[in-house]
Parts: structure tokens; C-alpha cells; sequence
């Protein structure tokens, strides 16, 4: 009897055409995403552990937008995951909103912490995981951009460059966090916060256009 393959080889674009590729490229892409999803995870776990121990609006950014890439790459996992009927339109609306709440939240955060004088306290567990995302997703977003442009998958190619902004975020947020583990300026954290606010509000509005997960021209 023949059997259903595991990964799909052909999706389907919003404008209505198909297009393949072959199963070792499906399934190296399917890698990548289950890579990504796990260190995501544990990243975001990680970092809004951490700046709830630490207090740091820092933090809580860099954890946010890490939710936010953690639903990412799920919805480019799922279009390759036949058994899954998951609308890239809907989850990349879903995320835009998501992005705003968490933009308005880390603003008011920060704003309350520069307001109250509150010092956030040091955080190595977040210094370490800010590190440890500055060598890993450089490496994710450069594969995923290569096997993107093989196979013509936008959904890949936003998704690259969303891996591609979490190192950026996560070198801002690691300079914030330093600063302050070496200098105690309290000032520093929150407004390393509010600098990551543009982007995770640029993020949320082309989630909500579809740009995200490659749904729009």
C-alpha cells in the first residue's frame, strides 16, 4: 500500500499557484524550524523568567519578541506539516496584535521603572541567554534565507528575517544589560527597553499586513 509522504512538497501561495520541492529540502527545512522553535522557547522562557526576577523592562522586551518568533516559526513549520490546517494569514494577524499589546506593555514597564527609580537588578541567567542568541540566530537566519530563495518560499525568507532582528534585539538588550551589571545606572535597562519598542512595533505592523509570513506583496 502506498503510504502519504511525512512532509508535503507542495504549497500553495495566496494568489492560488503551486510550487514543489524536493523531500530533503522539505525535510532540512522542517529541521530548521524545529531548531528554531525549541531554542525560541527556551529563550523566551529564559528571558521572561529572568526579567521577572530581575525587574528588568530589558528583558521582558527581548522575551516578548521571542514569543512572538517562538508563533513564527510555528506557522512556517506548519505549511510544511500537511497534517496541520493552519491559516499563515490568521496566525500572522494574531501575532501583529500581540506585538502591539506587548509593545504598549514593555513602554508602560519602562516608563513606571524610570518614574519609581527602581534599579534593576543584575541578571546573568539573561546576559547568558542574550549571548547565546547573538551565536545562534545569525546562523538560523542566513539557512533560512538560503533555502528560502532555493525554493521561492516567502513565508521562509519573512521568517529569516524576523531571526535576523532577534540578534539584532538581543544585542541591544545584552549592551542595556551590562551597562547596568557594570556601572548600576538604572536608567540604562528601561531605555534599552523603549529603544526595542520601534521594533517590535514595525514587527506588529507587518504582521497585521501579512508581511510577516509572507502573505502579502
Amino acid at each position: 500500500m502506498h503510504k502519504p509522504p511525512l512532509i508535503d512538497a507542495r504549497f500553495t501561495t495566496r494568489a492560488g499557484a503551486r510550487f514543489s520541492t524536493d523531500h530533503s529540502t522539505s525535510r532540512h527545512i522542517v529541521r530548521l524550524q524545529m531548531l528554531t522553535f525549541t531554542w525560541m522557547f527556551v529563550e523566551c522562557g529564559v528571558a521572561l523568567f529572568s526579567a521577572y526576577k530581575s525587574q528588568s523592562p530589558a528583558l521582558l522586551a527581548f522575551g516578548s519578541d521571542s514569543f512572538v518568533e517562538l508563533l513564527s516559526a510555528s506557522v512556517v513549520l506548519f505549511q510544511f506539516l500537511p497534517s496541520f490546517a493552519l491559516s499563515p494569514e490568521r496566525a500572522a494577524r494574531t501575532a501583529g496584535i500581540l506585538l502591539f499589546v506587548l509593545a504598549g506593555v514593555v513602554c508602560l514597564e519602562s516608563i513606571a521603572t524610570l518614574v519609581r527609580g527602581v534599579q534593576p537588578d543584575t541578571s546573568w541567567t539573561g546576559i547568558a541567554v542574550m549571548a547565546a542568541a547573538l551565536a545562534i540566530m545569525p546562523l538560523l537566519a542566513r539557512a533560512k534565507r538560503k533555502a528560502a530563495r532555493k525554493i521561492g518560499n516567502r513565508a521562509l525568507e519573512a521568517d529569516a528575517v524576523q531571526s535576523a532582528t532577534c540578534a539584532y534585539l538581543a544585542a541591544l538588550t545584552a549592551g542595556g544589560l551590562l551597562i547596568n551589571a557594570m556601572f548600576h545606572i538604572r536608567w540604562v535597562d528601561p531605555i534599552a527597553a523603549l529603544l526595542a519598542v520601534p521594533i517590535l512595533w514595525i514587527e506588529g505592523r507587518r504582521a497585521l499586513r501579512g508581511d510577516a509570513c509572507g502573505c502579502c506583496s
